[in-house]
């Protein structure tokens, strides 16, 4: 799905925001799609590049630079070039300066003149709005060239204190004058040919150039208007399942759409943009909180339905109380809302209430400390059995992943899995989930326990990644254990092309692959004839669904009866109840996986399980 540009009625972008899909680099990769220069450099900031990295790798994309290269380029100007001297904030933009508007031609001394005099007006303008701080020592309070002072720094945490404030305000200063230089081609003898030969570049340069005429219209709304501002921000919900039923193609035509009626709705003092993928902005003055809702519904009627296909939109309002506040803390508390909306079953339009900032906190606690917890192991394995109904016996297990916080205490996967998803750090976790999963089979074998299949999770983000693979067979290989044992779990909703040719890769490489989630979604069958599984994994809320009637039954029976057909394993997730036991053995399903026989449980204790479960026969392990 790409990214559709929208036009606001003056102009098209949102404040700050590279529209362009990240694709080099794994650090930026994992992060996502269609981030700003503050949110990239935000992230590598996070993933320990220095303030120089950060900074110019933020910008590398812009002028199609690779991130490998970008971190070579800017690596020995981190921490004041060691020794606690210039920031590295300073050193990064004027590597991004010189990439931008600096001269290759010895005899071209007007350019070498404009060079020197934005060198001199960026040093001026970080120096003013720094408070005179410009030295690394300065800003962190501390000697970085001392080893003991630098230990001081990462115990306390003072480079994320600090160091975020000096990036946002240089790429503040970068943005404006890089929009400044574009104005000034148009307007003196410099030709934009004179600008280094890359198109990507001279993109960028107008993309900025409307970035920052974008946000000096609207702070000038918020700053002129006597009345309300409202900050909406709205997405379509479960929108990837417009693209798995009717193509992207389609899903770009509904993008096209809303954004050809916003252009119709929005008047004079209206603003919109397309933030990325789905999920939009509109900017507008108002008197009362009911006109705000009525201008909402408004939208919502023009742009709900297209081409007979009905788009349930989740609607996040935020009222510029504070109109001192930057645009982006503005948007990102009207960010907060939509989420609570789409969460909300009641209503799909949520104005910003103050509680809403937990998840913010927890979000910034999440990817401050997730780093940590790979690095100090607070990541652990828990293993939750697939029991036989009819051996009553134990025939595999899944790997899941707990978070042990040492100061939090146990943060379970539903406050932190869709937070690394988004931001890509759930490769990470996964790689060290994988290699848990290796380490356990191996022991079970050390101890002479009856081989127990153990399931592991791949998401789409691996499915896309040349690198899975590889990453695979090196755990099997230097685990030395058989392939089958670790089996690969794949979302149903993992569909497309792409993804279904790395998954018959992995079919060929002998790893036994399971449909995790079928029925959860609309492309289960098509998925089936796309994917060589060897098993599928009923979704618990299908199971449920399927119980409260007897046409639901007999569609449960026809499931089970196709996976027969078909040679295909069977197992049913979610299994609570005895009523639900009973009616899976009766039809014909007789792999179960559930808290009926057993919670996910910490590795020790479920191997203190296959113990005593050690009688069962071999036949008993595999699903197939």
């Amino acid at each position: 799905m790409t990214c559709s540009l929208s036009a606001t009625c003056r102009t098209n972008i949102v404040p700050g925001r590279v529209h362009t899909k990240i694709k080099t680099g794994k650090p930026v990769r994992e992060m996502g799609y269609f981030m700003t220069h503050k949110e990239k450099a935000e992230q590598l900031l996070k993933h320990q590049y220095h303030c120089s990295q950060a900074l110019f790798g933020a910008f590398a994309e812009d002028f199609a630079i690779d991130l490998k290269t970008a971190f070579k380029i800017s690596t020995c100007f981190g921490g004041g070039m060691r020794q606690g001297g210039l920031c590295g904030c300073i050193t990064g933009s004027l590597l991004v300066l010189g990439m931008a508007m600096g001269f290759y031609d010895a005899q071209d001394k007007e350019l070498e003149i404009y060079g020197n005099k934005k060198t001199d007006e960026f040093i001026r303008r970080f120096t003013q709005q720094m408070n005179g701080l410009t030295n690394c020592r300065q800003i962190l309070g501390r000697d970085i060239s001392k080893p003991h002072e630098m230990a001081a720094i990462r115990q306390e945490g003072l480079i994320l204190q600090h160091c975020p404030h000096a990036i946002n305000i240089s790429i503040d200063i970068l943005e404006s004058m890089l929009a400044d230089y574009l104005k000034d081609i148009a307007e003196t003898s410099i030709d934009l040919k004179d600008i280094p030969d890359n198109e990507h570049l001279r993109g960028a340069l107008r993309n900025i150039s409307k970035l920052h005429d974008f946000r000096k219209n609207v702070n000038n709304l918020i700053y002129a208007s006597s009345k309300n501002i409202g900050f909406i921000q709205f997405d379509i919900s479960k929108f990837k399942i417009v693209n798995d039923l009717y193509g992207e193609k389609f899903g770009d035509q509904v993008l096209e759409f809303i954004i050809e009626q916003l252009k119709i709705i929005c008047q004079k003092d209206q603003f919109f943009v397309n933030l990325r993928g789905d999920i939009f902005m509109v900017v507008t003055e108002y008197d009362k909180e009911e006109d705000l809702v009525d201008f909402i519904r408004q939208i919502d009627s023009r742009i709900r339905c297209y081409k007979e296909v009905n788009l349930r939109l989740s609607y996040g309002v935020y009222s510029a109380s504070d109109k001192t506040m930057e645009l982006r803390q503005m948007e990102d508390r009207a960010t907060m809302a939509r989420r609570a909306a789409k969460k909300n079953i009641l209503t799909n339009i949520l104005f910003y209430k103050e509680q809403f900032k937990d998840s913010l906190y927890n979000r910034k606690f999440i990817e401050e400390n997730m780093q940590a917890a790979i690095s100090q192991r607070q990541f652990m394995m828990y293993l939750q059995p697939k029991y036989s109904i009819t051996m009553e016996r134990i025939v595999g297990a899944e790997a899941l992943v707990r978070w042990h916080h040492p100061e939090r205490g146990m943060i379970y996967p539903d406050n932190f899995i869709p937070i690394i998803e988004e931001n890509g750090f759930i490769k990470k976790v996964d790689y060290y989930i994988w290699a848990e999963a290796c380490r356990f089979i191996k022991r079970c074998l050390d101890a002479g326990l009856t081989p127990c299949p153990v399931s592991v999770n791949v998401s789409r983000v691996h499915l896309r990644d040349d690198a899975c693979i590889g990453v695979l067979l090196d755990m099997i290989n230097s685990s030395g254990i058989p392939k089958w044992l670790l089996e690969l779990e794949i979302t149903e909703t993992a569909d497309d092309q792409q993804i279904s040719k790395k998954a018959l890769q992995l079919k060929e490489e002998g790893f036994t692959l399971l449909m995790d989630d079928f029925g959860s979604g609309y492309s289960s069958l098509n998925i089936l004839l796309e994917t060589p599984f060897d098993v599928i994994k009923l979704d618990k809320k299908f199971i449920e669904n399927m119980m409260v009637s007897a046409k639901g039954k007999l569609i449960l029976e026809q499931v089970i009866s196709m996976a027969n057909k078909l040679d295909l394993g069977l197992l049913a997730e979610g299994v609570e109840t005895e009523e639900q036991i009973a009616l899976l053995k009766s039809i014909g399903c007789d792999h179960v996986q559930g808290y009926y026989y057993a919670k996910p449980m910490p590795e020790d204790e479920f191997f203190a399980l296959l113990q005593k479960d050690g009688s069962r026969s071999s036949e008993a392990v595999r699903l197939l």
